[in-house]
């Protein structure tokens, strides 16, 4: 296979002042570019909630990428690999693509676990050098922003297009709403303009189990012989991979079986928590296993108040606020847009795209809401690139005209409709 050029760094962008008010002297953002830069060529992608700016592999040697995230693990490295690179959907022979680490995150972006100004005035000093929770709250608008100015420091103008997934999905519909003159085309996978109130549910439970850890300490845990709130997050990871799976997919994948003797066993995967009495007289589940499994690798890339930082923005999107409506949020953006959906999402329904679809023709844009059966839930962006690759290429490539992209699933076709696709589910799996 051909190889492209790859770039990666940090971005020094000056005081950057977030939605919030407060400010940083000086934000950092990481990124990483994969392609030739051609003035006409560029494809920005989104990451996910926990995901970083490796979105592709590349021949860049390992490399430090913030106080928590160094030596990641799972699909926060090139955690769309699938997708992007040379000769796939987002094909980095032929687009520059540039994919940047958000702020708040533990990638090498300014967030909590970035070293603070020794001169930033606080109302109480902490014992450490980070930022912690004196760090302001980000929102999605703040993203985009900052992917703006990069942009900017990067010498990109116009982008040919912009594409995200899930929350991901929710930062490339902030660019059609305040950057409509950006961007000619706007792909939103698996997203919507707000979250549900189950949703915002789950994740208030999730910030709970990591403020009830003994080693929380309000947030202040950095410094050395302070051990992290691993156990409070792992939690809060496993309420994120429930939500992220559906009931089909979780019942072929697990069922009601024990584990078997390569899985993690009880007192492995228990996080700490203290005995259950009864428990030995039940099985463990595979179920279990597999939640303990993920647990235990997300504690050790990521970081708890970044966690904290980057579901609250989630939580507080509304594609709306300030405008009324969708429709008036999207009333400026007169690129062509693609909204891709999976039956099974619970977390981001297909309604809600069928909602944003309704929005851009408001407006009068080109647009697409292709519906992909899958009973994957939310989980089939990330791992169903056979369905997922064909109508982002062609959508790329020639618009909401191209071959492999239907309007509402083509669902006056049925024969055309994919069948779903039964892999199992992949443990290793960035979510979210």
């Amino acid at each position: 296979m051909s190889t492209v050029p790859t770039d990666h760094g940090v971005a020094s962008l000056g005081e950057f002042a977030f939605e919030c008010g407060q400010s940083v002297p000086d934000l950092e953002v990481a990124y990483e570019t994969h392609g030739e830069f051609d003035g006409d060529n560029v494809v920005l992608v989104c990451h996910a909630l926990t995901g970083s700016q490796n979105v592709a592999r590349s021949p860049a040697p390992e490399r430090d990428e913030g106080t928590r995230g160094a030596g990641q693990a799972g699909q926060a490295r090139a955690w769309w690999d699938d997708i992007v690179g040379p000769g796939k959907a987002i094909d980095t022979t032929e687009y520059y693509v540039v994919c940047a680490n958000v702020p708040g995150s533990c990638y090498g972006t300014t967030g909590p676990t970035s070293e603070r100004p020794a001169d930033l005035d606080l109302p109480e000093e902490p014992d450490h050098d980070r930022w912690g929770t004196a760090f302001p709250p980000v929102q999605v608008e703040d993203w985009a922003r900052a992917q703006r100015r990069l942009l900017d420091h990067l010498g990109v103008g116009r982008l040919r297009a912009v594409v995200g997934g899930s929350v991901g999905g929710m930062n490339a519909l902030e660019w059609a709403k305040r950057y409509p003159d950006d961007v000619d085309r706007v792909v939103a996978i698996a997203t919507a303009g707000r979250l549900d109130a189950q949703c915002l549910a789950l994740d208030a439970v999730a910030r709970r189990a990591i403020r009830a850890d003994p080693d929380w300490n309000g947030g202040d845990y950095y410094g050395e012989g302070r051990p992290s709130p691993d156990e409070g997050l792992a939690l809060a990871r496993q309420i994120g991979h429930i939500m992220y799976l559906s009931k089909a997919s979780m019942e072929r994948k697990f069922g009601r079986r024990s584990a078997g003797r390569d899985s993690l066993t009880r007192e492995e995967g228990d996080l700490g928590l203290p005995p259950e009495p009864t428990a030995a007289f039940f099985p463990y589940r595979e179920v279990e296993s597999y939640l303990d499994y993920q647990a235990e690798g997300f504690s050790e890339r990521f970081d708890a108040n970044s966690y904290l930082n980057l579901t609250r923005a989630m939580d507080e999107y509304d594609l709306a606020a300030g405008h009324g409506t969708d429709a008036d949020a999207l009333g400026a953006f007169e690129g062509e847009s693609l909204l891709l959906s999976f039956t099974a999402d619970w977390h981001f329904t297909v309604e809600q795209s069928s909602s944003l679809a309704d929005a851009f023709r408001a407006g009068d844009a080109p647009v697409a809401h292709h519906v992909i059966d899958s009973d994957h839930g939310h989980d089939a962006f990330l791992v169903e690139p056979e369905h997922v690759g064909p109508p982002l290429r062609d959508f790329l490539a020639e618009g909401v005209g191209g071959r492999a992209v239907s309007d509402d699933g083509g669902q006056d076709d049925e024969s055309a409709r994919p069948e779903p696709d039964h892999a199992p589910v992949h443990a290793s799996l960035f979510r979210g």
